[in-house]
């Protein structure tokens, strides 16, 4: 950490875990002057975690890909809801979190919170993010698209069928932990929009391709053992990977979640990375906090909306 060394009356404190998911993997070494932060240094927990299970080049029946978007448009609700509700407990707003818990009513919240002015002084002008800054910290999701970038890769790359809705990008441009959350609202809203229109045109047809059939074929028994399927859970191999690079990327609901394979020509990538959003957008922390009072610090910790399951490195 960089403590001054001319300095004698300054603190440094262990602060956290903030939240009951936040043993053992997150701790916060703080330096004060006071109540003003100087410094602050994020000890994270090495985790270990499985690989992805292997999947071909399947072309989506257009049913699968309306079916999917509205699984992925309820989990953009449901992460933001349940980020929502401890980031009103950060900043001593016990009320709305109760009530978040028990319904799903965004537009009721947005009334509730947005206007209140004891929420707005604990987060307006509060860890602040400008753009040039969120760009070389290779911030990405709300963290972004708060600090003035129209980011989305949604709309970036059409994956999926993004492109046959009509939706608009949430941003706000001060960058600061109320246009957090702000964006995080607006994308509530804009997914419902979403789910609305594609339960309204889904298509018949199949939901699964029948060629992923061609696939299956005759396994080593060896890979059917109870040993492999119930211990160690090694993923099945059924085709060998192309000896390649490849980088799939999707706007989930924290950022931006990549996968990296390389492939060598066997039934498991020779190397394989997962790009978390939450790992990345941490990163920032400490020079956020500093010149902040004691008390900001869980407003700006919050307001990134981080899960320490992704923050595993």
């Amino acid at each position: 950490m960089n403590v001054p060394a001319t300095r004698k009356d300054l603190m440094i404190v262990n602060m956290g875990p903030h939240h009951p998911s936040m043993h053992g993997v997150l701790r916060l070494i703080v330096t004060l002057d006071g109540e003003d932060v100087i410094d602050c240094e994020p000890i994270l927990e090495a985790i270990t975690v499985n690989g992805p299970e292997l999947l071909g080049n399947i072309q989506v029946p257009k049913r699968a890909g309306y079916i999917r978007i509205i699984m992925l448009e309820l989990s953009r609700i449901a992460s933001h809801l349940l980020w929502l509700g401890p980031f009103m407990a950060d900043i001593g707003a016990q009320t709305p979190f109760f009530y978040i818990l028990e319904k799903e009513r965004v537009t009721e919240y947005q009334k509730l919170i947005t206007r209140n002015p004891i929420f707005l002084e604990r987060v307006e002008g509060v860890g602040i993010v400008g753009t040039e800054e969120a760009k070389n910290w290779g911030l990405s999701g709300p963290m972004l698209r708060a600090s003035g970038v129209q980011w989305d890769l949604r709309k970036v790359d059409h994956y999926e069928c993004y492109d046959e809705f009509d939706w608009e990008i949430q941003w706000q441009k001060e960058g600061d932990s109320l246009a957090r959350y702000l964006v995080r609202i607006g994308e509530m809203m804009e997914s419902i929009k979403i789910i609305q229109q594609a339960l309204e045109g889904i298509p018949g047809g199949p939901y699964e391709n029948l060629e992923i059939r061609r696939f299956d074929r005759e396994r080593d028994s060896e890979w059917n053992d109870f040993e492999y399927r119930f211990i160690s859970k090694k993923t099945s191999p059924t085709f060998e990977l192309p000896k390649q690079e490849l980088y799939v990327r999707v706007e989930a609901p924290k950022g931006e979640l990549g996968i990296f394979l390389i492939g060598d020509q066997s039934g498991f990538p020779w190397r394989w990375k997962i790009r978390p959003p939450g790992f990345i957008n941490l990163q920032i922390l400490p020079e956020l906090v500093k010149r902040m009072k004691l008390a900001d610090i869980m407003t700006i910790l919050g307001s990134i909306d981080i899960i320490m399951g992704e923050v595993d490195r």
